[in-house]
This record gives structure tokens, C-alpha cells and sequence, in this order.
């Protein structure tokens, strides 16, 4: 093992795997795959090793600036964070799983496209993925969400309002599953509820640096930080050589099989640099659609759960409805992003609200290259279907939350983003619909496989983290 080898000691070397990128999706591969064989990987990580100690220091995930790594003709944000351990860093740890129906959205409600794997050919991965992360969450999802395996860790504690919405709504409303530890692990205390998730002051929040350091520490695997992939070369239908910038020059390592695992936009450049596109590369970039609101209680107090965002409400989720217009997720916040409430005596009688709808992976929003072969951005903006969901969702939220003694629901404004980049390279049956198969293996390219959010063939309500996990577990268990 070397976490940080320098260039000049691996240029012109061969690798029996070749790693882009160190987030959720290739980090998760690489934990699969060393279950199953040995390998002599190399890993090539644009960043650097920033440490919870570094982090909490400067106030930041990493000291690369995202927004500086791609062009775009939108004002946007695309949220990532470069370095090592990628995602795993800087999320908010929600870790709800998709919803079965998700994944056949096409054959059962004509809209979007069908996954090429089933919710029952991921769900043991699911598991596995849960249990890596000590995931706490609430037993009775298995009724949306089958489950072989109990969650790893109890439910956190939930507010009062969502006590009273569980009361009337169990087979709608539940805990918000989470990788912050409900009870300590040998590696994390449990959350202390500070509400600033993106950067754990306690450390209680699954990361790399806590929980997948073995992964970059293992014997056979070489660590490059602060290599920016430029190029896949590749003949005759395979993937030869990798060509990775370090410090203004180029270097080339070989390789018998690659793993690309950048993001969203960064793994979609690649590609495109590489004269390796088609008509899905970069195509559909997305995410959920999200908007806030903030419901005032009659004497019903709030922000006593023991976590920052404690309750999930499926009830404007799955249906028949989704042929027309998107599923949406109700998240109840433990936070107070608007405030709190000014009147005298009545601070916590407030109830922070986000809901996202589902969204389509349309074309027009996509990854290009700009005139020096970096990322470029265009987003056109959400889907007719999703905004239409946004808008039923918001005619129903009184409905939905009759349970609560509400005095009225206030508008805070649609979110500029969910910081989940996905689509660009997307799972499917074959080339007509897709990049990547199955199994997440390039359909052209046989020894390239795709990890991360840039496969996912259908936009979840959901928070995508969970999923890229278990998609590169299996991924792994088969190739391996």
C-alpha cells in the first residue's frame, strides 16, 4: 500500500485494475472486490487526503472548488467534493433506499426508463452496504421496502411532530433512515445533533476517513492524489491505457480492467475527451426537484428529535399518478433553515418541510466539453413532469398533514439544488438505451466499468448515495 505514491513510480507501470475517482461509487467497488480477489489496483484521485482533523481546521470538505472544475450556461450549482473518499465527505448521510417501482417506472406507468435490475436483485446489496455503514433506521419501512435484514442500528429519536404524524400514518410516515450513528461504533460516536451535517464536528457521520480508509490502506492498492484523468485509450473494443495530469504534465499507466467512478459531470468528460461518446454520453444529467416550506403549529413544539432531519412521508409518493406527474418525498427538518418563530413563546412551533419529485433524464440537459476539453454544463432546467409534481404535491401537503394542528404552511422557495449530480452514463438492456449494462460494464468497451450516480437510469425521489453503494457491491460480487 501507498496512500499518496508519486507519479514518476507508477508512469509506464501496469495495473491489474485501474481505479478514476475514490466517492461512494468507486470506494464501494473496491471494498467488494477485495472480498472476492487480489489485484494490484492503482487509484487516481484528482485531490487530496483532507482528514476530519483538516477539515474541521478549514471549515471545508476540500480545497478544490467544484464550481471551478466545469462551465456551465446555467446559474446551477453541481455539488461534489474532489478528494479523497469523493461524496462521502461533504453528504448529509440520508440514506433512504429507491422504492421498488422506481425501478420499472417505464413498464409500470409508461413515463421515463426501466432499470435493467430489479429492487430484488439489489436488495441484498442494500443490506451489505447498510451494514459497512451502520446505518440506523426505522423497521417498519420493510413494508414499502422489503427487507432480509433488520437495519444495523435502532431509529433515531423523532420529533413530536413526527410522533403524531407515525400515530396516524405508520404505513406512510417513518423514521428517516441515516449513516449517522444512532448508538456508537467502534469508529463513531453517536450524532450530537449539531444540525451541520455537510462537516461532522463529532465525527458520528459515515465517511472514508472513518469507515473505508482500509480500502485505500490495503496492501495491494497504490494511491496517485492529485491526478485529473484526461483520457481512456482504448483499440479494438477495450480500454489500453490511462492518461492522468499531475502537477502541468501527463503521465500513462496501463491497465487490464478500469473503473471509472468520477461524477456525474467529471466521468461524462472523460468519456468525451476519450472520443468515446455516443448518443447517451453526457446526456440526462439530473436530479430530484425540490422546494421548501414551513408549517406553523398550534402548541405543538419542535426540534426535539436527535437528529437533523428525522421524519420521511411517502404518502405523495407511488401511484398511479406518476403516469402523469412525479412522486414526491416529504422530509420533515429538525433544524430551523427559515428561523425560528418570532412570536413570543412559540420558537419550536414550527415545522421546516422539503419535498422532491422525482425527476426525467431529459437531453437537453447535458455534459459537453468546452474549448480546452474541459466539463461544460447545460441545464435547461426540470422536467414539465417533475414541476407538474411539484405543484400537486403542494396542493396535497395540507392533506397530508391534517394530523398536525397546522395554522398555516408558508411558501420558502424552490432549492437551487439537492447536491445529487446523476444520469450522463446510464444503465440499460443495450446500446439503444443506454451506456452501461447490468452490470455496470461498458456495452462496447468490456473491460470498463461504470460506477456511481452518472449509471442511474431513472431519477428517485430518494437520496441516491445508498443506491451507488449497493450497485457497485454488486457489481463487484459479479465481475470479480
Amino acid at each position: 500500500m501507498v496512500l499518496d505514491i508519486r507519479p514518476e513510480k507508477v508512469a509506464g507501470e501496469h495495473f491489474d485494475v485501474v481505479v478514476i475517482g475514490s466517492g461512494f461509487g468507486s470506494a464501494f467497488f473496491l471494498h467488494g472486490f477485495a472480498k472476492h480477489r487480489r489485484a494490484r489496483v492503482l487509484l487516481l484521485e484528482w485531490g487530496r487526503h483532507n482528514t476530519h482533523e483538516w477539515q474541521l481546521e478549514h471549515g471545508a470538505n476540500t480545497d478544490v472548488k467544484d464550481e471551478e472544475t466545469y462551465k456551465s450556461n446555467s446559474t446551477k450549482p453541481w455539488n461534489y467534493t474532489i478528494g479523497l473518499g469523493g461524496g462521502t465527505n461533504c453528504w448529509f448521510a440520508q440514506t433512504p433506499r429507491l422504492h421498488p417501482n422506481d425501478f420499472r417506472l417505464k413498464s409500470r406507468y409508461g413515463i421515463g426508463q426501466d432499470w435493467p435490475i430489479s429492487y430484488e436483485d439489489l436488495e441484498p446489496f442494500y443490506c451489505e452496504a447498510e451494514m459497512v455503514m451502520s446505518i440506523s433506521g426505522d423497521p417498519d419501512m420493510a413494508a414499502i421496502m422489503p427487507r432480509s435484514m433488520p437495519f444495523p442500528q435502532p431509529p433515531h429519536r423523532m420529533s413530536t411532530p413526527d410522533r403524531l404524524m407515525k400515530a396516524a400514518q405508520p404505513d406512510r410516515h417513518f423514521v428517516m433512515p441515516t449513516a449517522r450513528a444512532r448508538i456508537a461504533t467502534e469508529q463513531r460516536p453517536p450524532c450530537c445533533a449539531s444540525l451541520r451535517c455537510w462537516l461532522c464536528p463529532v465525527d458520528a457521520k459515515f465517511t472514508a476517513n472513518n469507515g473505508l480508509m482500509h480500502v485505500f490502506e490495503h496492501p495491494d492498492v497504490s494511491v496517485c492524489l492529485g491526478s485529473e484523468v484526461r483520457r481512456l485509450d482504448h483499440a479494438a473494443g477495450s480500454i489500453r491505457a490511462v492518461t492522468f495530469r499531475h502537477g502541468g504534465k501527463e503521465h500513462v499507466v496501463t491497465g487490464d480492467f478500469f473503473v471509472l467512478g468520477a461524477n456525474g459531470i467529471q466521468s461524462a468528460a472523460i468519456m468525451l475527451r476519450s472520443d468515446l461518446g455516443g448518443e447517451f454520453v453526457g446526456r440526462g444529467l439530473h436530479e430530484s426537484y425540490g422546494w421548501s416550506f414551513e408549517a406553523y403549529l398550534d402548541d405543538v413544539e419542535n426540534f426535539d428529535g436527535s437528529t437533523i432531519t428525522t421524519g420521511l412521508n411517502f404518502g405523495l409518493y407511488d401511484g398511479a399518478h406518476r403516469s402523469e406527474y412525479a412522486a414526491a418525498l416529504v422530509y420533515f427538518e429538525n433544524r430551523w433553515p427559515h428561523g425560528l418563530r418570532p412570536e413570543k413563546g412559540r420558537l419550536r412551533q414550527t415545522l421546516p418541510i422539503i419535498v422532491v419529485t422525482e425527476d426525467l433524464l431529459e437531453p437537453e440537459n447535458f455534459v459537453s466539453l468546452d474549448e480546452n476539453e474541459n466539463a461544460y454544463v447545460t441545464y435547461r432546467g426540470p422536467a414539465d413532469y417533475a414541476v407538474e409534481g411539484m405543484a400537486r404535491a403542494r396542493e396535497k401537503l395540507p392533506e397530508l398533514l391534517a394530523p398536525l394542528p397546522v395554522e398555516k404552511i408558508a411558501d420558502r422557495g424552490q432549492r437551487r439544488t439537492e447536491s445529487h449530480v446523476q444520469g450522463t452514463l446510464r444503465m440499460g438492456t443495450d446500446p439503444s438505451n443506454s451506456v452501461v449494462d447490468r452490470d455496470m460494464i461498458h456495452h462496447k468497451l468490456r473491460n470498463l466499468v461504470v460506477v456511481g450516480t452518472s449509471t442511474f437510469a431513472s431519477c428517485s425521489c430518494a437520496n441516491p448515495s445508498l443506491t451507488a453503494a449497493a450497485l457497485s457491491l454488486r457489481a463487484a460480487s459479479r465481475i470479480a
